[in-house]
């Protein structure tokens, strides 16, 4: 059965309407206060045409392939510029932890003695918070602005 405007909306129906109003107002469409003024509408709305008519001015936006609902999923694969900069760290991580092992090896040498492995506790710390960071994400990729 097809809908008409005098059908009574569901909640689903006003959550879509909602995600639609803050995918506008996240591309500049809406403002802030008219994105306020139209989400309380959509949850006083009770009917199809109610709905309809707070979204009648804006484009028509799929609801399924919004770049902040792809954001939001999870198990997405990270982006591009989070690689980069994962990649980054470790490259940091692993040139400073080559560095401090050639300046232990130096001294040591030099000393004649083998002295405490000291860059264990430089490399330890930060491998361990780098290797989180790489399982379990960052936090950040979702955020667009």
């Amino acid at each position: 059965m097809a809908a008409t405007p005098e059908m009574r909306a569901s909640d689903g129906d006003r959550d879509r309407v909602a995600a639609a109003l803050r995918e506008h107002m996240a591309e500049g469409r809406l403002t802030v206060d008219e994105f306020n003024e139209r989400l309380e509408q959509v949850y006083g709305s009770r009917t199809y045409g109610e709905l309809a008519r707070l979204t009648s001015d804006l484009p028509e936006i799929d609801l399924h392939t919004l770049p902040a609902a792809l954001d939001r999923t999870a198990g997405r694969p990270p982006s591009p510029r989070g690689r980069t900069a994962l990649k980054a760290a470790w490259g940091a991580w692993a040139t400073a932890s080559a560095i401090n092992w050639v300046i232990w090896l130096i001294v040591s040498i030099g000393s004649s003695d083998m002295i405490y492995p000291w860059p264990l506790w430089v490399m330890g710390p930060w491998g361990a918070v780098l290797l989180m960071s790489t399982i379990f994400g960052r936090g950040d990729q979702g955020r667009r602005r």
